[in-house]
């Protein structure tokens, strides 16, 4: 029971974060730019390394607030370049902009006397020890950004799906860009700060690219992302506790099993109808 009410808190995070981030990651996969999530997380990041450098708690209202101003600044950015009408990729200014991110994020703890430590749970997180209270937070900061995409699914979906056919209706992509973006910023921000940027780009990105093997239709991949998510943490935070390892790290290679025994289930499900 004692191991129970351990791994209760964590779980139910886990469960918090995939919920909201395999339905992003429908968007950002339909999108092409899947490596927007790991760069916006790497900005949260050197938004809450650079508080941390003037004295704020890592965990304090000011590193928070100070990640979010650098998340909406990253998300101002990549709303305003798009691949189709630039000779710039998206995808290229989403890859400088997480270098730039990370080597900043490097020279601002080279200041700190905690560099090493800061460095690795900005990394990998440490959702072991996340409080009941962070899990509350959380919870409703991302039940708001639900029903927000929730009440504008349609607008969201067409941008993301179609953009030609959002720009004939008379939507402004742009615009539209950059509201999914600054949400998409808002969940970052508070995910980095419990799970760290690995685990983050994880429960973007895997279980949308799980779902994409066995489904076209939005409703099912979410389906099955949610369950592949669920019982990847699950799995993922008993195997940290038994094996004695970092939980995030392993929450990650986790991911990273379950995705090629999945891939490898459909291939051999594939032969066997042929």
């Amino acid at each position: 029971m004692d191991t129970f009410h351990f791994l209760l808190a964590p779980f139910v995070a886990s469960l918090i974060l995939t919920g909201i981030h395999a339905y992003l990651g429908v968007h950002v996969v339909e999108r092409g730019v899947v490596f927007v999530d790991l760069s916006l997380a790497q900005i949260a990041a050197l938004g809450t390394t650079v508080a941390v450098l003037y004295g704020f708690d890592p965990h304090g209202r000011g590193s928070y607030w100070t990640s979010l101003a650098f998340t909406f600044l990253g998300a101002a950015v990549f709303s305003t370049v798009k691949a189709r009408r630039t000779r710039i990729p998206q995808e290229a200014i989403i890859g400088i902009s997480y270098a730039v991110a990370s080597a900043a994020a490097i020279l601002a703890m080279s200041k700190s006397v905690e560099q090493t430590e800061h460095l690795k749970e900005m990394l990998v997180g440490n959702i072991l020890t996340v409080s009941w209270q962070e899990v509350r937070t959380t919870a409703l900061v991302y039940g708001a950004i639900g029903l927000f995409h929730w009440a504008l699914r349609k607008k969201f979906l067409l941008i993301s799906l179609d953009p030609d056919k959002a720009e004939e209706q008379g939507l402004s992509v742009r615009f539209w860009d950059f509201l999914f973006y600054a949400s998409f910023g808002f969940v970052v921000t508070s995910s980095v700060a419990i799970a760290g940027v690995l685990l983050v780009f994880c429960y973007l990105i895997v279980p949308s690219v799980g779902a994409m093997l066995f489904a076209q239709k939005i409703g099912a991949r979410l389906a099955i992302g949610w369950t592949m998510g669920t019982l990847v943490s699950a799995l993922g935070v008993f195997l940290s506790l038994e094996i004695d390892l970092p939980t995030g790290a392993t929450i990650v290679c986790t991911f990273g099993v379950v995705l090629m025994l999945m891939a490898l289930f459909r291939v051999m499900f594939k032969r066997a109808a042929a």
